[in-house]
């Protein structure tokens, strides 16, 4: 797997809502209404994410979820990393 360039990131953020680059990964800001509604998303995403063999780095404390996603063998960003956070809009309540 390869890294993205700068340009193809940049392609794929115009459709990726929400998401913007920090520290060299794609980030995002999760607001839920409660806890119950932040963890039934992470244990969502969880499923999909091992299917990939994919993991997000990720923080929750009660509604808020910070989700920072790299691919950790190519040290930047690849294709797995679009689509765990597409997957991750799609899955989110609107």
């Amino acid at each position: 797997m390869k890294n993205l360039s700068e340009e193809q990131i940049s392609q794929e953020l115009e459709q990726l809502e929400g998401w913007t680059i920090q520290d060299g990964k794609l980030f995002r800001l999760y607001e839920f209404e409660d806890f119950a509604q932040a963890f039934g998303f992470m244990a969502q995403v969880a499923i999909k994410a091992e299917g990939m063999n994919h993991h997000p780095e990720w923080s929750n404390v009660y509604n808020r979820l910070v989700v920072h996603l790299s691919t950790h063998d190519t040290g930047g960003i690849t294709v797995n990393d679009i689509r765990l956070a597409t997957f991750m809009n799609k899955a989110a309540p609107s």
